[in-house]
């Protein structure tokens, strides 16, 4: 079974300065994990708490998310090597397609380039970049996230990377622009998170999308007694289950107490249980 953990789940503690990139690694060896999924903002260079919170607070922001360029994913890598875990999914905010003028696009794009540059140095498999936009992603729109994945999947192909579409934030919330996406757009994947739905879509969204899941994110805010009360993680699990799901089975806790690692050991104990892997 591939557990990661992707690194938004200890969002606090690197607001606080007590999970840096390096210490998740060995967070995650320590928890079970098979791979690595750090989220951007832990690749990143961030002056302080408030841009950590503000960047997993808003997530179509591109202002604090800088890929560094000084020898530290060099670092990064190695550290992962000594412990002997490789990089799956890089969960990269502030690089989505669409924005409504062409420089901001642009500006977008190229930090996308960049954080396919540092997956390619590092030996991801996957990235996952939003699409931005509108919630209704009119056809003006659809086109134009439709031309920049099609930019980003042939420039990450060569490396061996899956551009990822992940149900976030805008259109994506909607099963019927991610089906479309998928349809539409060759090569394109999905990571398939199991709570970021519109409002009494998150059932629909999870049965119609599990098919078609490449990777995903099982959110936990709320435990009584190693159960989840507020996700119903086990019909979540069942969906893909019936699908014979292959790929990484992704954590993004949130827990509601705090205790971040303690919200992730409890998600991947949990996710054995209910798979019997």
């Amino acid at each position: 079974m591939q557990i990661g953990i992707c690194s938004y789940s200890f969002h606090r503690m690197l607001a606080a300065g007590t999970m840096d990139m390096f210490k998740y690694i060995y967070t995650c060896k320590d928890l079970g994990c098979t791979q690595l999924d750090p989220w951007n903002a832990h690749l990143s260079v961030l002056a302080d708490a408030d841009d950590v919170i503000h960047a997993g607070q808003h997530p179509e922001s591109s202002q604090h998310l800088v890929a560094d360029h000084s020898g530290y994913i060099a670092e990064v890598k190695k550290t992962a090597q000594i412990v002997g875990l490789p990089f799956g999914v890089i969960a990269v905010d502030g690089a989505h397609i669409y924005e409504e003028s062409a420089g901001a696009r642009m500006a977008n794009r190229e930090r996308a380039y960049r954080w396919i540059e540092v997956a390619a140095e590092l030996g991801a498999k996957q990235v996952r970049i939003d699409a931005g936009g509108p919630p209704e992603m009119p056809e003006e729109v659809f086109q134009t996230i439709k031309e920049g994945y099609e930019d980003l999947i042939g420039v990450a192909r060569p490396h061996g990377i899956e551009i990822l579409v992940e149900n976030h934030w805008g259109p994506t919330m909607y099963p019927d622009n991610v089906i479309r996406l998928l349809d539409e757009i060759d090569g394109l994947g999905l990571l398939l998170d199991m709570h970021n739905w519109a409002p009494g879509l998150r059932d629909e969204g999870r049965r119609r999308l599990a098919t078609r899941a490449s990777s995903t994110h099982f959110k936990s805010f709320i435990w009584d007694d190693g159960d989840e009360m507020s996700e119903d993680i086990p019909r979540a699990v069942n969906y893909l289950m019936e699908t014979q799901y292959q790929g990484t089975w992704g954590v993004e806790s949130v827990p509601e107490d705090g205790d971040e690692v303690e919200g992730a050991r409890k998600t991947i104990n949990l996710l054995h249980r209910l798979t019997g892997r």
